[in-house]
C-alpha cells in the first residue's frame, strides 16, 4: 500500500529552523510506515506540507486576492 504524509503547522512561527514541526511530523509518519513494511506499506517521496495556514487565514488570504 503507498502512503502519503501529510503534515501541518497552523503558524509560520518556527518554520524558518532548519529542523521545524513538519519535519518532527514527517519523520514520525515515516517511521510508523517503516513499522508496517511487512503489511505492504511504502512510503511515497512526495511531501504535502501546509505551514502556516489555517481555515481562518486561508479565507482571509483568500479573500483579499
Amino acid at each position: 500500500m503507498r502512503c502519503a504524509i501529510y503534515t501541518r503547522k497552523s503558524t509560520e512561527e518556527g518554520l524558518e529552523q532548519e529542523f521545524n514541526s513538519l519535519d518532527a511530523q514527517r519523520e514520525s509518519g515515516e517511521a510508523y510506515i517503516k513499522s508496517q513494511a511487512s503489511e505492504g506499506w511504502v512510503c511515497v517521496p512526495d511531501r504535502y506540507d501546509d505551514g502556516g495556514f489555517t481555515g481562518g487565514t486561508w479565507i482571509a488570504r483568500r479573500s483579499s486576492a
